[in-house]
């Protein structure tokens, strides 16, 4: 059985149990980094051709217009092909909601036919949000576990949950 982990990460400004703090590597790259060791998994981060905003505050507006205008960013490189894998782990913060339009630019190139999708989304309150919603609307043809959501401040510390939750639904 062959995993993958699809995931976006901010690193830099972050907002953080009420406060607004420079991160060194994202949340979401953190749990991704769990999910790889705890099942043996291959990474791709999803990265943006123009960068957000270095500040917080602009980042998140930026977000909001993106998922207004249902946006699709484009990407420094694109996955073409997920056909020698099983387990698709998609995780990434949850912004407005749901998971940020760049990860929908590279899910919607996929073909997701017989895959189990495993949705993991950072948050530093709203829990999974929509984002299961969504990722069943974009990968298609797909059967889904269910999601956990990752307390953002807490994620270097859910190493155990994330790891238990990953071996436990593949």
């Amino acid at each position: 059985m062959k995993n993958l982990v699809i995931y976006y990460s901010r690193k830099g400004e972050n907002y953080v149990n009420g406060s607004i703090v420079p991160l060194k590597k994202g949340n979401t790259e953190i749990v991704a980094e769990f999910i790889q060791n705890a099942v043996g998994a291959d990474l791709f981060e999803i990265e943006t051709v123009n960068d957000y905003s270095a500040s917080y505050m602009t980042c998140i507006e930026e977000a909001k217009a993106e998922l207004r205008e249902n946006a699709r960013p484009e990407l420094k490189n694109y996955l073409q092909d997920i056909s020698d894998y099983d387990n698709i782990f998609v995780c990434g913060p949850c912004w407005w909601g749901t998971f940020p339009m760049a990860v929908f630019s590279q899910l919607e190139r996929l073909d997701f036919t017989g895959k189990k999708v495993l949705p993991l989304m950072t948050h530093e309150g709203s829990g999974l949000g929509v984002c299961e919603r969504d990722l069943m609307k974009i990968c298609t043809g797909a059967n889904f576990s269910k999601g956990l959501a990752v307390h953002g401040a807490d994620a270097a510390k859910s190493e155990n949950a994330v790891a238990k939750w990953a071996k436990s639904n593949i």
